[in-house]
């Protein structure tokens, strides 16, 4: 598989990476370590997890499967950390609590260090520089190697980036910023992108098949197994079932059935191929699935092809977003 650099550093990982939210709820221990073993297999290095995956069930298979199953070494392994189960208090940003949450990830994951480590989310109620704060140690002592944020608005995302580049002493510039980002929600393309390319930060996107409606799966119905009629994720593929949705998948069948691919294949290839963006990260149930997502690896859209899907779905710019000038 290819490898890129994420962002402006020197950290190289593979342009497609391996999402881990299912594992320790509705991922088992067998299906984590076939599908962790054909990630690897394929090339793919980037293995993507936080810390309330599955209340840490997600972070602790993973462990279980380093050095046993495949080297750690070979993988870049991220993590995230500031989401709170408080209902009164969704993320906490602290300090104290971010490098609480960190030693708590790598003895999970039984490590002594991250590859990458994210903030989950923007805390309103924390000073942002006492948030970033938390990067700047993480990083100085060794538990991580590079950083970044997730979840963060294009200001928000500027505010951070910038502080680390310009504030007094010794800061961790920021190396990624993942979001949600496919044909059925390109909102990050408004304001975060043009920071993140601006400023030389990666982007990584999470649901870059749209939740899995991308698929085609859902364009008869739902089926019975999938996430959309779980009790627990029906909910989050829900807003992508309107008409809206329907004709961008519609577009994305007409496009597969003309290249003789699937529509998994050309959702994925689109925004992987997206400028800014290093590496989708792809969340599959069983390593069929999986399999099925690396084998874009060899496609490469065609420009008219992409010109046709960027049209149909293309989101709704207005002022300030772009330059005043252009509307």
């Amino acid at each position: 598989m290819e490898q890129r650099h994420l962002g402006r550093t020197g950290l190289r990982v593979s342009r497609i990476g391996l999402g881990t939210l299912t594992w320790g709820r509705d991922t088992d221990e067998h299906d984590a370590a076939d599908l962790l073993k054909a990630f690897w297999e394929a090339g793919g290095t980037l293995v993507d997890t936080a810390d309330v995956y599955g209340d840490g069930e997600a972070e602790y298979l993973l462990g279980q499967l380093i050095e046993g199953l495949v080297p750690r070494r070979d993988l870049v392994i991220s993590t995230k950390a500031g989401s709170v189960p408080d209902p009164d208090r969704r993320f906490d940003g602290s300090r104290g609590h971010l490098l609480a949450a960190l030693d708590a990830s790598l003895a999970r994951l039984g490590t002594d260090y991250v590859d990458l480590w994210h903030i989950h989310a923007f805390d309103p109620f924390t000073p942002l520089e006492e948030t970033l704060q938390a990067l700047d140690l993480a990083v100085s002592s060794g538990r991580a190697r590079y950083a970044g944020v997730s979840n963060y608005c294009g200001w928000q995302l500027a505010k951070a980036a910038t502080w680390q580049l310009a504030a007094p002493g010794t800061r961790t510039r920021l190396a990624s910023t993942q979001l949600e980002y496919s044909l059925l929600q390109r909102g990050v393309e408004r304001e975060v992108l043009p920071a993140a390319l601006d400023l030389g930060i990666g982007l990584l996107p999470s649901s870059p098949l749209g939740r899995g409606v991308l698929t085609g799966k859902y364009r008869n119905g739902t089926p019975a197994d999938s996430r959309g009629a779980s009790d627990h994720m029906g909910l989050f593929v829900a807003p992508y079932l309107d008409d809206t949705a329907s004709r961008i998948v519609d577009a994305v069948t007409t496009a597969a059935d003309g290249l003789a691919v699937t529509p998994l294949q050309v959702a994925l290839a689109w925004v992987r191929d997206r400028p800014g963006v290093a590496a989708p990260i792809v969340g599959a149930r069983n390593a069929q699935q999986l399999t099925a997502a690396l084998s874009v690896e060899a496609l490469s859209l065609p420009d008219e092809i992409c010109r046709a899907l960027d049209d149909v779905s293309a989101p709704l710019h207005r002022y300030p977003d772009h330059d005043w000038s252009t509307l």
